[in-house]
């Protein structure tokens, strides 16, 4: 039976389901955003929040299941800054640590697109603003082509 099996397959073999996740976890932690499709970013959200949980505890057990779940080269890396930037922003909060923002569909195939962040991380306003020129700049080409 299949009770308590809540894990999306994404139409991926079990080994590159978990690669994928621990990549994609990785780059949201470093970059505290990124853009994927939105069925990959429903089931990021599980996994991330699940390792800002263990890297709240703060004992060498959180550490080891953080490395556990995210494999790699950096990893190390990855869980320092997961336990001593991350983490202290959300010691008192009770789960709800990203957010998902829905941006359509994609051109190519059409599939929907999200943006996954971080609750309460603030970039600075030059990032904000190349982010709003990059997308006017998209938009105006999306409608030169048609």
């Amino acid at each position: 039976m299949r009770h308590g099996k809540k894990v999306k397959k994404l139409n991926r073999t079990s080994s590159h389901r978990k690669a994928l996740m621990s990549n994609l976890a990785s780059s949201l932690i470093v970059h505290k955003q990124i853009r994927t499709t939105d069925a990959k970013a429903k089931e990021l959200r599980r996994y991330a929040e699940r390792l800002v949980t263990y890297a709240k505890k703060d004992n060498l057990h959180g550490r080891r299941l953080i490395l556990k779940n995210i494999k790699g080269s950096n990893s190390k890396k990855i869980a320092n800054i997961l336990m001593h930037e991350i983490a202290p922003v959300y010691k008192d909060r009770n789960g709800g640590y990203t957010r998902i923002i829905k941006l359509g569909n994609r051109k190519n195939d059409n599939s929907l697109v999200s943006i996954i962040e971080f609750v309460d991380f603030k970039k600075s306003i030059n990032e904000e603003d190349a982010l709003e020129d990059k997308a006017q700049i998209i938009n105006s080409g999306a409608k030169e082509e048609k």
